[in-house]
């Protein structure tokens, strides 16, 4: 690599760069911010994240190739760079108070989330194999150690300690799948394994190798038959990690599913019947198991599973609409998501968890604002109009039907109606019941910043939905 290819590269991964070197400064700083501080945390973990959006906005206008092919800069990787620094900065504004009621207060924890965006980050520009497995380790990592914060509950180290097993195994499957692809192509960078199998995309070892990748990457989606460690790890892991990682990492994955699996490696036939049936399973498990929770974050994990499972959907229509309405659902999705998971955060004070649903009941008459705030995300979340949540499911149907997968398209309705049942559930829990204790949500400026920018998004969207399916397609075309 010339001293010419070098700047170039570091030029492309300038976004990457600002926030490993904020990550590395906030990590030194934090250690002078004594208690009753942790403003400045937020504060400067939120004008990171801010430097790096406005560099990766700046790098857009045109493709970038770094690191001999391992790595780009385009504008699909921007679309994506966008969503984890609204999932990410989300996060920030709705940890102060929850991190003081749980005592977890300290730079490391917004450290962390820094590092696991910069994960996220690696992941969606990545080009090649190993660099999306060096992503891939950077995000998961500091997920696992954020999973386990509440070192003192004992939920929280279960939680953690079965996220790092199934995880660890989750990555020597996907490793095992890039040792196959490379003996069998010579190659770990997409475009030439791409061209390596034009011709012969029905090569058993290289569809065995696609096998194994599939499974390590559908493991970070949640996917079924990996998702065993989502409700655990949901239930156990703080709040506002919950969160983050419901739709971060989420997103992450998908970006790389989208620009691994859209090319001539998995033209085979049977390797999208693999899929449908992957996504239909995932939501249908999803959706079924959700309605006999209790716990509120545990259902948002079966729910996280079943919107997985749609998402998936988009995926197996393929082509630039299919990647399209991926795109387009998993930033409705980031906003709605971090709504609802905002709601059950502005509910811990004091002793008061608010994770039972139950303890909802009648929420409405003292707080009818907070309520219909609540209302808004749950009828999103059920893809009811005219909120952002359905034009999301809309736009992946309308990409199965014309790609004819009309089937799967009837599939994914009659699904859907399943899982509205138990959001609807919450809804007359919330207004149909008189209260049974009074409530003192913290709602402190930045939790109500947050509900004001995802309540913004879900209605937004839903108002200008063209729009934003066409940034999302530009973003492909133009990427």
């Amino acid at each position: 690599m010339t001293a010419v290819e070098l700047l170039q590269s570091i030029l492309a991964s300038l976004p990457e760069i600002v926030v490993v070197t904020g990550a590395c400064i906030l990590l030194i700083l934090g250690q002078f911010v004594r208690k009753g501080q942790e403003l400045f945390l937020v504060a400067a973990s939120v004008a990171i994240v801010l430097i790096a959006a406005l560099a990766t906005l700046m790098l857009a206008s045109e493709v970038r190739p770094a690191y001999t092919g391992m790595f780009i800069a385009d504008r699909f990787a921007a679309f994506f760079k966008v969503v984890f620094y609204l999932a990410t900065v989300l996060t920030f504004l709705l940890s102060p108070k929850y991190a003081d009621v749980e005592g977890i207060g300290g730079s490391e924890y917004y450290v962390l989330l820094l590092f696991a965006l910069s994960g996220m980050m690696i992941m969606a520009s990545a080009t090649d194999l190993l660099s999306i497995y060096v992503g891939l380790e950077l995000m998961v990592l500091c997920t696992y150690v954020l999973t386990g914060y509440l070192r003192q509950q004992r939920r929280s180290n279960e939680a953690a300690l079965k996220y790092v097993i199934l995880g660890a195994v989750s990555t020597g499957i996907f490793l095992y799948g890039v040792s196959l692809v490379y003996g069998l192509t010579g190659t770990t960078q997409l475009d030439g394994m791409a061209a390596a199998v034009v011709g012969d995309p029905l090569d058993p070892g290289l569809l065995l190798a696609v096998v194994f990748i599939v499974a390590g990457l559908v493991f970070k989606v949640g996917a079924v038959p990996f998702h065993m460690w989502v409700p655990d790890v949901y239930e156990g892991a703080p709040t506002t990690v919950s969160a983050f990682m419901s739709v971060g990492p989420k997103a992450a994955a998908f970006a790389v599913i989208l620009r691994v699996f859209l090319n001539p490696l998995v033209a085979a036939t049977d390797v999208w019947i693999v899929v449908a049936v992957i996504a239909v399973v995932t939501m249908a498990l999803g959706s079924f198991v959700a309605l006999v929770q209790d716990n509120f974050k545990r259902l948002l994990a079966y729910s996280s599973i079943a919107h997985a499972g749609f998402a998936i959907f988009g995926v197996v229509a393929g082509g630039a609409d299919g990647i399209a309405s991926v795109m387009l659902y998993l930033l409705i999705y980031t906003f709605m998501n971090l709504g609802i998971f905002g709601a059950v955060i502005m509910m811990r004070n004091g002793n008061f968890s608010g994770e039972v649903i139950e303890d909802y009941a009648g929420f409405a008459k003292p707080h009818p604002g907070l309520a219909l705030l609540m209302l808004l995300y749950l009828f999103a979340l059920a893809g009811i109009p005219p909120t952002a949540g359905f034009f999301a499911k809309f736009y992946v149907l309308v990409a199965l039907v014309e790609r004819g997968f009309v089937i799967l398209a009837v599939i994914a309705v009659l699904l859907s109606a399943v899982a509205a049942y138990f959001y609807i559930r919450i809804v007359m829990v919330i207004y149909m019941r008189e209260p049974e204790r009074a409530f003192d949500p913290a709602v402190t400026p930045l939790v109500r910043a947050v509900l004001a920018v995802t309540a913004a998004g879900t209605i937004g969207i839903g108002l200008f939905p063209a729009w934003f399916l066409r940034l999302a397609r530009e973003s492909i075309l133009g990427g």
